[in-house]
């Protein structure tokens, strides 16, 4: 199952608005960090699996550059648990 270029953009949107990564009690939201569209993409690759696997291969795909690009860390490390979840509800309309 793939999603079309709007579906996509929801997806992309909402993530924006409401997943955020936490700097210690810093929480810096997925578009402003410009990472919301990469997890958007990553997402619709792992639908068919259902949205709990599609969550957590996602962020596991979507690699987050630090320090120029010298650092690379899963966007999965940097998300707090409880964002998890909220993703994991954001995803299952899409799963269905």
């Amino acid at each position: 199952m793939t999603l079309d270029s709007n579906r996509i953009k929801e997806l992309k949107n909402s993530f924006s608005e409401r997943i955020y990564i936490q700097v210690e009690k810093w929480n810096l939201y997925l578009g402003d960090a410009g990472l919301a569209e990469a997890l958007a993409l990553e997402c619709n690759a792992y639908l068919d699996q259902g949205a709990s696997k599609a969550a957590r291969q996602a962020l596991e795909s979507v690699q987050v550059k630090f320090a120029g690009g010298s650092t690379h860390l899963p966007l999965a490390r940097l998300i707090p648990p409880d964002q998890i979840f909220d993703l994991e509800e954001i995803l299952e309309p899409y799963c269905n």
